[in-house]
């Protein structure tokens, strides 16, 4: 199993600077990054840019990025900006802190 390098919680209204903060932390990060938008319902289009800036800098470094807790409605956004395949997924299942790691060309579930 990896081991989780940086997990970071998502807040709607501040999309950007979450993964402003999270492109920091590549810089120390081994393995992955947890960026946990349980909380986010809708992104606007300066967040896909600092997504798609976050994926290349990861990518750079070979370090993977998981959203977890990603609501339908926001995947199908990233499906059509083709940068759903640039990450991977984990759900919810209900308790706090535990995910279920999904294919990255899963649909996550609406939990």
């Amino acid at each position: 199993m990896a081991i989780i390098g940086e997990w970071l919680n998502v807040e709607e209204k501040c999309v950007v600077p979450a993964l402003a903060g999270a492109a920091e932390k590549l810089v120390d990060a081994t393995s992955e990054v947890v960026l946990d938008f349980v909380s986010v319902r809708r992104i606007d289009a300066n967040a896909l840019r600092a997504m798609e800036e976050l994926a290349g800098k990861a990518e750079e470094k070979a370090i993977k990025i998981v959203l977890r807790g990603v609501k339908v409605d926001l995947y199908k956004v990233l499906k059509l900006t083709k940068l759903a395949s640039r990450f991977s997924y984990a759900s919810c299942d209900g308790q706090p802190g535990a995910t279920k790691m999904e294919d990255s060309h899963a649909q996550p579930s609406a939990r």
